[in-house]
């Protein structure tokens, strides 16, 4: 069991397991944005009807979410996490071989189901498994493993697609079901919920988002615009490269790989540096420094300045998001922490899902159905939601440090207050 000052025995096991967990879980995801638009082709579609495959991804993970949170808050983190990954792992592989975009649709959304549970279920152990102290890095460490796995996914692209095609991609990303094998054989249950099960059993979903429900709409507003902000800014740059700036295989896959580089970087620094200025400050700088790269990155035409503007954006991008999971757990009430998280992430998720099918839909009514103005409607969405995120972030609460073990402590009133940071 962890200490407040010291890593517990298996607590490094546990931020690799969820660590890989989420960046397996990212890298079957993006697989689908970089073939968007080959799936038009083969499914004799268009690229509106193929993102619906993203919206209901995005808009089944609160389903998961919340299922594998009461599984984890009620029988344990282990049990749901491997369940998770199992899942996700299975529906990748069934994609493979989806006969229409009906199908491919319907598995993607089952794939959402399973993704919307990994995320809230593996933040939990980790932040009930490592010291105080190392929230802030270990928050950057679980969040990078988000653009760790978008990165995966233009390796992959760059070097596979062209022999394999978008099918071979999907059934390499049946792989992450051994990562099942690993969690069980190394990675140790929460001693903290443990500990919480024993003396105060399992708190009541509905009563304890009734007493808190000032923070859980305050989280779901919160999140909305962190997935606008994340996806906005990632789900159709790729078409866009590809699309409007007329790039090939080898340079998307070249900038995709540099700007998520960017993003793990971002959020390693920013997740180390809410421990030291607080939560808020750290989310709020991030968002804020976003603004200033938006023409450049969405209007530039040459692929150096691109890359490079990339390389920024998504520092910043995922350097906001770097704070996220411990931001969130640090919130949580007690007794649904693995289920409160993940919840309101994916209850913004679902919020923010359309959000491929919208800047579509915005580009060609921009740019006409031959020219989909893309650049315009990336930059619109980063900006407003950039925006507004400065403004939530400096405006909610914060409760940095409080403890894990079950006690609400100080700073744990159920209405919303700012708090110190």
């Amino acid at each position: 069991m962890s200490t407040d000052a010291t890593w517990g025995r298996g607590s490094r096991a546990v931020v690799v397991a969820c660590f890989l967990g989420w960046m397996l879980d990212a890298f079957d995801y993006f697989l689908v944005v970089f073939v968007l638009r080959r799936l038009v082709v083969d499914f004799h579609t268009s690229i509106e009807s193929v993102t619906l495959a993203i919206t209901v991804t995005l808009a089944a993970r609160p389903l998961g979410a919340f299922i594998f949170g009461r599984i984890a808050d009620r029988y344990g983190r282990r049990p749901a996490l491997m369940s998770s990954v199992l899942l996700y792992s299975v529906m990748e592989l069934a994609a493979a071989f989806a006969p229409s975009l009906r199908v491919f649709i319907l598995l993607r959304a089952l794939y959402g189901v399973a993704m919307g549970g990994e995320w809230g279920v593996g933040a939990s152990l980790a932040f009930e498994s490592v010291p105080v102290r190392s929230r802030g890095l270990v928050s950057g460490i679980l969040q990078a493993g988000y653009p760790s796995g978008y990165l995966l996914a233009a390796i992959l692209y760059g070097l596979a697609f062209p022999h394999i095609g978008w099918r071979g991609m999907f059934i390499v990303g049946a792989v992450p079901a051994l990562l099942v094998l690993y969690i069980r054989s190394r990675v140790p249950e929460s001693a903290a919920w443990r500990t919480r099960r024993e003396r105060l059993g399992s708190q009541g979903l509905w009563n304890g988002l009734k007493r808190h429900w000032p923070l859980v709409g305050y989280a779901v507003v919160l999140m909305t615009a962190f997935n606008f902000f994340s996806h906005g800014t990632q789900d159709l740059y790729p078409t866009f490269l590809g699309a409007q700036r007329g790039f090939g295989t080898g340079t998307i896959s070249t900038i995709a790989i540099i700007y998520n580089i960017g993003a793990i970087c971002g959020g390693l620094f920013f997740g180390r540096l809410s421990s030291r200025i607080g939560r808020r400050r750290a989310i709020a700088l991030a968002a804020l420094l976003a603004l200033p790269v938006l023409p450049f990155w969405a209007f530039s035409h040459q692929a150096v300045i691109i890359a490079t503007t990339a390389f920024i954006m998504q520092f910043m991008v995922q350097g906001a998001w770097g704070v996220v999971p411990v931001h969130l757990n640090e919130l949580s009430p007690a007794g649904m922490r693995a289920t409160f998280p993940g919840v309101v992430y994916q209850l913004g998720n679902l919020i923010a899902s359309s959000n491929a099918t919208l800047q579509a839909i915005v580009a060609v009514h921009r740019g006409g159905a031959a020219h989909p103005d893309y650049a315009f409607a990336l930059t619109l969405v980063c900006g407003i939601t950039a925006a507004a995120l400065v403004l939530l972030a400096l405006l909610g609460p914060e409760r940095r440090d409080v403890s894990m073990s079950g006690e609400e402590g100080p700073g744990a009133a159920a209405g919303i207050t700012a708090g110190s940071g």
